[in-house]
């Protein structure tokens, strides 16, 4: 687990639920199995149990744990600093998926990636790994290793789509060490927001109650096909343990990750430069913001783009229904014709973009619709004041 709270809710802290990290000289890694010189091979998903039609966590566990790895990082947060975690197979070349917090320490730009990786499969290999690289805004990285000798099973990518709450999940991954452990639960919540490994939140998350704990981290979130629909990340927690509220990074935010770090080696992402609140009908009678629903701006970053395409923010401050607003700013309504709800939509629109974009942004400024052109930036690792 990264050392330091990442974000505090009332009796709760909600950290990286990874890798049960060491220091002091003290030890998670195993013994190195030497691998055979076969061709590499992969391996097709047996048979699984029948189950009638049923949801049935035997079944996808017989099929796809197989593919689900544990990952030993050494010199994390320091030379002798070492950490667990999980993760899974996404192709037969040897390509590994993971979070970037179990094989990396520190945040924003002083990001630092572990010293040597180490994955290990089912069959006791345990083969050192190249992190090809890792994305800190939706804390996703990419491992290789050299798949001669080995079973490789990838898993299948979901969608992250068509999630349904009350939908039947399993989790597996190595918690406190313990290899290819299973869990099961539901979807409990869609569209949460978590804390990155920067300033920047990590939009659509997916909330479950299967039991997550340190060393989950890396791990999939499988439905009952034994698709992944996301990767396990983080818990809330009151002692440091799962409580039955996980978060996973959706399928559809890592399946984009891993495309940028294969062809790029690092993520790009847009950024419009602005921090919002969410419009709801009475916030918007309050401040008579003229719309029921919208991002309303709070602050804009000096020198971004939303600065320089004329986006405002208001002036002081004023309190209502248990949050201090920041009057006077504009509202965006859409994206390019895309409707923008809330915070969470005008997220997830520019987090689908690539920097250097031309967008429409249509406001109501004082009561007024207008619409303002904005090309759109890079989105830095660290979040400046202002978003």
């Amino acid at each position: 687990m990264r050392l330091g709270v990442l974000l505090a809710l009332p009796a709760a802290v909600l950290g990286l639920a990874a890798c049960g990290r060491a220091g002091g000289g003290s030890t998670a890694v195993t013994t190195t199995i030497v691998r055979t010189t076969q061709a590499p091979r992969t391996t097709a998903a047996p048979a699984a149990p029948a189950s009638g039609g049923m949801f049935s966590p035997e079944a996808i566990y017989a099929r796809d744990a197989p593919g689900v790895v544990t990952i030993v990082s050494t010199g994390i947060g320091g030379p002798t600093g070492e950490g667990v975690g999980s993760g899974f197979v996404v192709s037969p070349t040897g390509e590994i998926a993971t979070n970037a917090h179990v094989v990396t320490s520190g945040t924003g730009g002083a990001i630092k990636p572990a010293g040597e990786v180490f994955v290990g499969f089912g069959d006791h290999n345990q083969v050192p790994a190249r992190i090809v690289g890792f994305d800190p805004f939706t804390d996703v990285a990419l491992l290789k290793v050299d798949p001669s000798g080995l079973r490789l099973r990838p898993l299948k990518l979901g969608s992250s789509g068509d999630l349904r709450v009350g939908a039947p999940v399993v989790a597996i991954g190595s918690p406190f060490g313990e290899d290819r452990s299973l869990s099961a639960g539901i979807i409990s919540a869609t569209g949460r927001a978590i804390q990155s490994l920067t300033g920047f939140a990590t939009t659509g998350a997916i909330q479950t109650d299967a039991a997550v704990n340190q060393g989950n981290s890396g791990g999939p979130l499988l439905d009952a096909g034994g698709r992944v629909l996301g990767i396990n990340s983080q818990i809330a927690s009151s002692n440091g343990s799962g409580s039955g509220v996980g978060f996973a990074v959706p399928v559809d935010a890592v399946r984009r990750s891993l495309d940028q770090l294969r062809t790029h080696g690092r993520p790009k992402y847009a950024y419009l430069g602005l921090a919002t609140a969410p419009v709801y009908p009475q916030l918007a009678k309050q401040f008579g913001l003229r719309t029921p629903s919208g991002a309303w701006v709070q602050t804009v970053t000096a020198g971004g783009p939303a600065a320089a395409a004329g986006l405002r923010s208001g002036n002081g401050t004023v309190h209502f229904q248990a949050r201090d607003y920041v009057p006077g700013g504009d509202v965006i309504v859409a994206i390019d014709g895309t409707p923008v709800r809330d915070e969470a939509d005008l997220s997830k629109i520019i987090g689908s973009l690539k920097p250097g974009a031309k967008v429409k942004v249509r406001i109501v400024r004082a009561g007024t619709p207008k619409t303002l052109a904005v090309t759109l930036g890079e989105r830095p690792l660290a979040s400046p004041p202002g978003g």
